[in-house]
């Protein structure tokens, strides 16, 4: 069993900066993917940025340039790095952890982005 501990959400300014970070414990596994999705209020859930233990990202096209996801792979955590945050970014996000078989979800963090 993999356990995610989701931090650094909160209340941030249009144009500000949020950093999230994700810590993965348990039972995990050299070849995984973490990631972040968000999920606003009525919204479909939607991939942000993902990244696997080799470091190979991805990027939903419209945080590309501004979103910055990276890993370490030794302490087991991700980290999303949020630049010029716009207000319609207002959402849960969540830590995902895949391997193999295996899939694994952090209960969410909150992120407002308002003035």
């Amino acid at each position: 069993q993999v356990q995610l501990e989701e931090s650094g959400g909160g209340l941030v300014q249009p144009g500000g900066s949020l950093r999230l970070s994700c810590a993965a414990s348990g039972s995990t596994f050299s070849l995984n993917t973490m990631g972040w999705y968000r999920q606003a209020p009525g919204k479909e859930r939607e991939l942000v940025a993902s990244i696997t233990n080799g470091g190979n990202t991805h990027y939903a096209d419209s945080v590309k340039g501004r979103f910055v996801i990276s890993r370490d792979n030794a302490k087991h955590t991700a980290t999303l790095q949020m630049n010029s945050l716009k207000p319609e970014e207002t959402a849960v996000y969540f830590c995902v952890y895949y391997s193999g078989s295996h899939e694994y979800w952090g209960q969410g963090t909150q992120v407002t982005v308002s003035s």
